[in-house]
């Protein structure tokens, strides 16, 4: 959905800004990290470098778990 599209050019811009934990490189692989919004989108979090943070892969898993029910609870508030 347009409210959570996630614009490559911001991630980018991120990367930019902050390189890879891994590696200290700005682009490629970054084995054990992902960047995700700090903010999820579905709640209102702009896609926007500002508001991405990089993060453990085995800790996105548990945010994404709750950033999903986060974001059924949202939607069924609407």
């Amino acid at each position: 959905t347009p409210a959570t599209r996630r614009d490559a050019n911001h991630v980018r811009a991120f990367r930019k800004l902050f390189p890879c934990p891994s590696t200290g490189q700005t682009d490629g692989a970054c084995v054990g990290w992902v960047v995700d919004h700090a903010y999820p989108l579905c709640a209102g979090g702009a896609d926007t470098p500002e508001n991405m943070i990089w993060q453990e892969v085995r800790t996105s898993y548990l945010k994404d778990r709750l950033e999903r029910e986060l974001c059924r609870c949202k939607a069924g508030a609407k």
